[in-house]
């Protein structure tokens, strides 16, 4: 089974729950990302690893002409009700069934270190964009910078164990990382920077649908129970309620423009 397949599979359990919970609170970063694409009337835009497809909706409303795959058949079903008019496919972000030169721009959000291989994945973007084509991508920032890592490590405690050094969130992180997988691929950083995001959630359910709605979650509940898991994930909460009874999560990522 390919990492696309095992990835695919986990993430299609809590798609729905993903594009209602999740992805509202990652709307500003994708703005800042489009921004900087210069998104707009007619660009044709791809975003690799789209999931339930927030973002491509967000550049569609922009005028963008959009597309988007990811391995998970359930979040490519939910990104195709959003947006009708896109073109979204279930596949592997190393091998895009897209011909060279189709896009004047590609998007990652946080999607490339769940590559089996970044740099291929990164090369394959590269391929399709047309010749003054940039791609822009997100990583997260090393794992002590943002609060979610708690929440992470109390789910990866209730799943099996996965080989260090694998895909995952944090592949790309590491001082260097992503600047030398996309010299690998044949890609320069052309700009740079750094960027907060902020889950807000009034109630410990809210929150709960939000952070079992990830891949690590369905592997977490596969060993472990869903109940388990749930109160585990209560637990770790905790340590994030806020004075109005509520909690709050900050994350911080950062974003390059390549081309």
């Amino acid at each position: 089974m390919t990492t696309a397949e095992v990835f695919g599979k986990l993430w299609s359990q809590g798609a729905r729950h993903w594009a209602s919970f999740v992805e509202p609170h990652y709307r500003v970063l994708y703005e800042a990302v489009h921004d900087r694409l210069g998104a707009e009337n007619g660009m044709r835009l791809l975003d690799v690893g789209c999931g339930p497809g927030g973002a491509a909706l967000l550049a569609c409303g922009r005028g963008a002409r959009v597309a988007g795959l990811d391995a998970s058949s359930d979040s490519i079903e939910v990104a195709r009700e959003r947006t009708p008019e896109g073109d979204f496919r279930v596949g592997d972000m190393e091998s895009l069934p897209w011909p060279d030169r189709t896009f004047d721009a590609v998007t990652g959000f946080n999607s490339f270190p769940f590559a089996g291989n970044p740099v291929v994945a990164l090369a394959e973007a590269r391929r399709v964009l047309v010749g003054d084509g940039k791609l822009g991508i997100v990583v997260f920032l090393p794992p002590e910078k943002s609060q979610q890592t708690r929440i992470m490590a109390a789910i990866s405690a209730l799943a099996p164990p996965v080989p260090s050094g694998g895909p995952g969130p944090f592949a790309l992180s590491a001082p260097g990382a992503l600047e030398s997988a996309l010299q690998e691929a044949g890609l320069r950083s052309i700009d740079v920077g750094e960027f907060p995001v902020v889950m807000s959630f009034p109630d410990a359910e809210m929150a709960c649908k939000a952070f079992l709605a990830g891949g690590g979650s369905a592997r977490a509940i596969q060993h472990s129970g869903e109940e388990r898991v749930r109160r585990a994930l209560r637990d770790v909460l905790e340590g994030f309620r806020v004075e109005t009874g509520g909690y709050r999560i900050e994350n911080r990522f950062r974003f390059v423009i390549a081309a």
